[in-house]
């Protein structure tokens, strides 16, 4: 495993980080996820991501069990706060003190633990006052129940306003977490840019685009059964935009390049996003644990300027990289 630093922090993360959204606590069962957190350590994982809003807060208590015999000390565990849980009343959503106090308290529990390294704002929130949102993070910091804040899918903008609060208030913002891949660049014009000013790292997600990196789906064919693009409720609706014929005839073209790196595409697909120096670690997920070795190995690949500019000429006509496309709400959830 290999290890970078979260911005202009002292934290060390590893490259990959193990992710649980979509499975733990839904798309497979316990004693699965379980193993898949033990190969993940077994390869020398030590960063996890979760949500309080993955399968309604249960992703957490899985992690949490799947962990509780790690020493705390050698693991980053990094959890998030925003869209609505438990029974989602009125106050069970967004950034308000109110919610963000009361979720940290039950983040905590369900991990089994006594503070997260990283805690992150999950989307912006157009309803509660950004001040508001990093007094209660500053408050959270200060009682040892987080290390570090993060963002997650915030503009260029709201990051700097949010940077520069976190710092009168006396605590670090340290990263995003954005949607980014061959495939999805919409960060690459304003967010990085304005990171790479402040100091915070590229935590990102979805480096293979929910699989249609790895060259499964295939033009004119339907999804395979039992993948993500065939499950409406495992992503299916949310990749729908990406599973054009075009996209997919693109994505074909990447095929030779990985085989001439000796790597497959998801490989290829997750040492690109790493090839970024602003990103700090890719999260990956698992339904199986083979899937996790084989994912590691993208860390064995160089990709010089010859190929990055192959990969470009393959996909750039479909690539999406309009900044106004960052994930903010209009409104909060409900």
């Amino acid at each position: 495993m290999k290890f970078r630093y979260l911005g202009h922090s002292g934290l060390k993360i590893s490259e990959i980080i193990y992710g649980n959204w979509l499975t733990h606590g839904s798309q497979v069962e316990n004693e699965t996820a379980h193993a898949c957190v033990k190969e993940a350590l077994a390869q020398g994982i030590t960063s996890f991501d979760t949500a309080d809003a993955y399968a309604n807060t249960k992703a957490e208590s899985v992690l949490g069990e799947a962990l509780k015999s790690e020493r705390r000390e050698s693991l980053e565990v990094f959890t998030k706060v925003y869209w609505p849980t438990g029974p989602k009343g009125h106050n069970d959503t967004g950034l308000s003190r109110k919610h963000i106090m009361e979720s940290i308290n039950g983040s905590l529990q369900r991990l089994g633990m006594d503070y997260v390294d990283l805690y992150q704002a999950h989307r912006f929130d157009v309803e509660t006052p950004l001040e508001e949102t990093m007094q209660a993070f500053a408050d959270i910091v200060r009682a040892g129940k987080a290390l570090y804040i993060g963002v997650s899918e915030w503009p260029a903008d709201k990051i700097r306003e949010a940077h520069a609060m976190a710092a009168q208030l006396g605590f670090q913002l340290i990263s995003s977490q954005p949607q980014y891949s061959m495939l999805w660049r919409v960060i690459e014009s304003e967010v990085v840019p304005a990171c790479e000013d402040l100091g915070l790292s590229q935590i990102v997600w979805s480096p293979m685009a929910g699989g249609i990196l790895t060259g499964k789906y295939l033009p004119g064919q339907q999804a395979p059964e039992g993948s993500r693009g065939a499950d409406e409720k495992g992503g299916a609706r949310s990749m729908a935009s990406k599973m054009t014929d075009e996209v997919l005839t693109a994505v074909q073209k990447l095929r030779p390049i990985a085989d001439g790196l000796g790597a497959t595409m998801g490989q290829l697909a997750i040492a690109w996003v790493l090839s970024n120096p602003n990103v700090a670690g890719a999260l990956v997920g698992a339904s199986r644990p083979d899937q996790i070795a084989e994912n590691v190995k993208a860390l064995d690949l160089t990709l010089d300027e010859a190929t990055l500019g192959a990969i470009d000429a393959a996909i750039g006509h479909v690539v999406t990289d309009d900044p106004s496309l960052v994930s903010v709400p209009e409104g909060r959830a409900a």
